[in-house]
């Protein structure tokens, strides 16, 4: 399978062959223009997408996308706020939340925090390992909260704005 400008996977008929014959069920796939193999046959096992139109920009493709999140319904829906506010603990965690949660509202990036739920739900669930935190991130109670990072900011008296400046 090869990438296309976009970054979408492209698969060949052999990769198609090759992921039938290791038993894989087939999610919506670009399929090469090329592919020969009798399509009545590929129609009940592949679900056919096309690929991004040539004549868009990279920036153009970026912007339809970035509204497309991957993650199931349940943490589309879910009240980030009210998630996040439910998990302090005393009055100075529900403070700093406020604060920060505003920050992110005005950046549009709730979206975002309901992602990273999902994905460090995800890592959980799959026992995946990640690091205590990096960079300017640590300076957000919220991702801390979120299990994003392990630096308690508050304790540390790091400034949220130095995440989000």
């Amino acid at each position: 399978m090869n990438k296309n400008k976009f970054g979408e996977l492209v698969y060949s008929e052999s990769d198609i062959i090759d992921l039938l014959m290791q038993g894989h069920q087939l999610v919506p796939m670009i399929v090469e223009s090329d592919v020969s193999i009798d399509t009545t046959v590929l129609d009940t096992v592949v679900e056919f997408s096309s690929a991004t139109s040539d004549g868009i920009s990279i920036e153009e493709y970026d912007s339809l996308n970035q509204c497309n999140w991957q993650m199931p319904d349940k943490y589309k829906n879910i009240d980030i706020a009210k998630h996040v506010l439910q998990l302090c603990k005393n009055d100075t965690e529900l403070q700093r939340v406020g604060e920060e949660l505003l920050l992110y509202q005005e950046r549009d990036l709730f979206d975002l925090l309901r992602y990273l739920t999902y994905l460090v739900d995800t890592m959980m669930e799959n026992n995946i390992i990640w690091g205590v935190g990096r960079g300017s991130s640590v300076a957000s109670y919220v991702l801390y909260l979120l299990g994003v990072h392990k630096i308690d900011s508050i304790y540390y008296d790091l400034e949220p704005r130095e995440f989000l400046r």
